[in-house]
């Protein structure tokens, strides 16, 4: 040891740098995040900015965070293109389908946390078929719990003359030009809506069922984001497959909505995973710990989202967005306290060739064909 000082000082001496022992004492993570995400600016921004400060408290250090947004089948292509050398360290939100491929790929790490906190965690939630919540294997862990509804803007719906509780509500034509939607190929929330229809009356009548749908489609959004801002405007009256988060946003913007969680929507746990060659993995890490510790559950809590594990529940003081967004979803608290319907198979979604047949299909048979199918 004394022989391994010597040395150091030595070169310090020739290089004219002093010598510091803090050199043995490396910070216990970087001072840099970045995300790439579809979770949209109102939940990711606060998140950061939540991690940034407990990660001073926690470990002394300034971390400089920021997100690259992008839709999930993008952001899904963009890490398949990176090709194990990525420009964001967490790829968070989405289907749990595309990140168990991207494991499959050997681009994601395993997941470093705590084993309480992995183990608090259940493996799955739903009936009859059940959801992962977490891999098994370990490379990714959902953050939290949200489903993906309808909405719907209710001075207009009652002008209508209709109401929304479910699926079926939405062929009534008298909502023809009224529903907005974003297109399966550019948002996982319209691609797993999607699969709950084709995996509920199989894959012939699922597509009568979605054209129809289509029918009734005013537009097809860029992003899922914009589906409930339209509708939130009153420039149409519904929304299909949007999450919940979004939808709360406008309400806290202002606005008013009403979400409606349909019969076997699918819910997703927002995976969350460490990127391959990641810049920066132990601040991937710690930012993972953070959304899944108290303190970060309890901040997306009020975004409209909800805990993740069965201990905790959506509350809060009068007129704090906690209880702003149970009244919001009508009274729910944590997800497992009800009973969650699930046909969502993620075997079946998440194949390679079946993620295209999908956003195929529905590029060929209805958006280029939309205007024919209206008429």
């Amino acid at each position: 040891m004394r022989n391994a000082v010597v040395v150091l000082a030595l070169v310090a001496f020739v290089w004219g740098a002093p010598v510091s022992f803090a050199l043995a004492q490396a910070p216990a993570i970087e001072n840099e995040l970045y995300l790439i995400t579809p979770v949209s600016k109102d939940v990711h921004d606060p998140m950061l900015k939540a991690f940034a400060a407990w990660a001073k408290k926690k470990y002394g250090v300034d971390v400089k965070t920021s997100a690259i947004p992008k839709g999930t089948p993008v952001a899904y292509g963009q890490i398949l293109e990176w090709k194990g050398k990525p420009q964001a360290d967490v790829f968070w939100g989405g289907e749990g389908t595309l990140f168990d491929n991207l494991a499959a790929e050997g681009l994601l790490e395993k997941v470093q946390l705590p084993k309480a906190m992995w183990e608090a965690i259940p493996p799955a939630i739903g009936k009859p078929v059940p959801l992962p919540l977490k891999d098994p294997k370990g490379f990714w862990v959902g953050t939290t719990l949200e489903p993906y509804g309808l909405i719907y803007q209710p001075k207009l719906l009652k002008r209508l003359g209709v109401e929304i509780r479910d699926w079926e509500d939405l062929l009534n034509p008298k909502l023809k030009g009224q529903i907005a939607q974003c297109t399966p190929d550019r948002s996982s929330s319209s691609h797993a809506s999607y699969e709950v229809i084709l995996q509920t009356y199989g894959w012939e009548k699922g597509w009568e069922w979605l054209k129809k749908l289509a029918a009734n489609t005013g537009i097809f959004t860029a992003r899922s984001r914009d589906v409930p801002n339209v509708v939130a405007k009153g420039e149409f009256a519904v929304g299909f497959a949007v999450p919940s988060y979004m939808a709360f946003a406008e309400v806290l913007a202002g606005y008013e909505l009403v979400f409606v969680y349909p019969k076997n929507a699918y819910v997703t746990p927002e995976p969350m995973a460490v990127l391959k060659g990641a810049p920066h993995p132990k601040a991937a890490h710690a930012f993972i710990e953070f959304c899944l510790s108290e303190e970060g559950q309890l901040l997306l809590s009020g975004l409209g989202v909800y805990p993740i594990t069965p201990g905790l529940k959506v509350q809060g003081p009068a007129g704090s967005n906690q209880e702003k967004a149970v009244a919001f979803t009508g009274g729910l608290r944590s997800f497992f306290e009800v009973e969650i319907g699930n046909v969502y198979d993620d075997k079946i979604a998440g194949e390679k060739k079946r993620i295209e047949e999908v956003n195929s299909y529905f590029r060929k048979e209805i958006a280029e064909k939309h205007k024919e199918i209206v008429k």
